[in-house]
């Protein structure tokens, strides 16, 4: 079991219409409740490391080597991703690491470009083993979430994914980053149409404002990574206050020891809902 390929977890999920939860790690305690919640699921877990938490911490390999080293001791499969890189030269310094995989986010870029890049982060990641995630269509923050251009074309979605030979593709169909209300509304009948187009597994991103339902048929419809972050960040937070409030710790194992254990529950519990989104037969 232990440190696996990304596509090795996801392809199979995306093929039963199952859900892999895809969890945020920002401080090593996130890492080593992720891998318990998935070793109490007993089913995989991808760990993901952003562009932004590489800047938070200075550096990609302290963190990143870190993670690895616990998902070689994990006793269920796990995968270790780089999310949302911007930066080609991030990319590489995954790969050198022993990511997993990646996600390029040339979202930003027009489309020409976007494929252009993508299809540079492919070759040089598939010639090591690694795979590549990407974005179209641009998933945004709250205000733009719903509005009617934020979405991911279909017929341009299957074009993409061909041209540059993505493994995985992140797909706008109506969640957004960081909203801390789960009141996101998806747009399944779109989803259903884009799993039918494209011939890799779907990826939904921002999907800590989605309902437990609305990710239950999410799944069904054809999304097979879910990323999810912004929640279980609310679960660790909201255990460090409630122990912090009890008496006046000053140890910090104690109280981030509350967190984890938070994140712990909470991912278990995503887990098993996504994994049970299976079509019958």
């Amino acid at each position: 079991m232990s440190l696996t390929t990304t596509g090795e977890i996801v392809r199979p999920a995306s093929a039963g219409r199952r859900g892999v939860g895809a969890f945020n790690v920002i401080l090593l305690e996130h890492a080593e409740a992720l891998i318990a919640a998935a070793d109490d699921a007993g089913l995989a877990v991808i760990l993901q490391i952003s562009e932004n938490c590489v800047r938070y911490h200075g550096a990609l390999a302290p963190l990143g080597t870190a993670t690895l080293d616990l998902a070689r001791r994990a006793r269920v499969p796990v995968a270790v991703h780089l999310d949302h890189a911007t930066s080609v030269e991030l990319v590489h310094e995954a790969v050198e690491l022993g990511f997993s995989s990646v996600m390029y986010d040339g979202a930003a870029l027009d489309y020409a470009a976007n494929v252009a890049r993508t299809a540079e982060v492919v070759a040089h990641c598939h010639e090591r083993g690694v795979s590549v995630e990407a974005e179209l269509g641009e998933v945004g923050g709250k205000d733009g979430a719903h509005a009617p251009g934020v979405r991911t074309d279909p017929g341009e979605a299957r074009a993409f994914a061909l041209d540059t030979g993505v493994d995985a593709l992140a797909v706008a169909v109506g969640s957004s980053h960081a909203m801390t209300t789960r009141e996101a509304v998806l747009d399944e009948s779109l989803i259903q149409t884009l799993h039918e187009s494209v011939d890799v597994p779907l990826v939904l991103h921002g999907s800590s404002g989605v309902p437990d339902d609305g990710l239950a048929r999410a799944v069904r419809a054809g999304i097979a990574k879910v990323n999810i972050a912004t929640h279980l960040n609310a679960a660790f937070t909201r255990a460090v206050r409630e122990r912090l409030a009890r008496d006046e710790v000053v140890d910090p194992r104690t109280y981030i020891a509350a967190g984890r254990d938070a994140v712990t529950t909470e991912a278990a519990r995503m887990m098993r809902l996504l994994h049970a989104g299976a079509v019958p037969g």
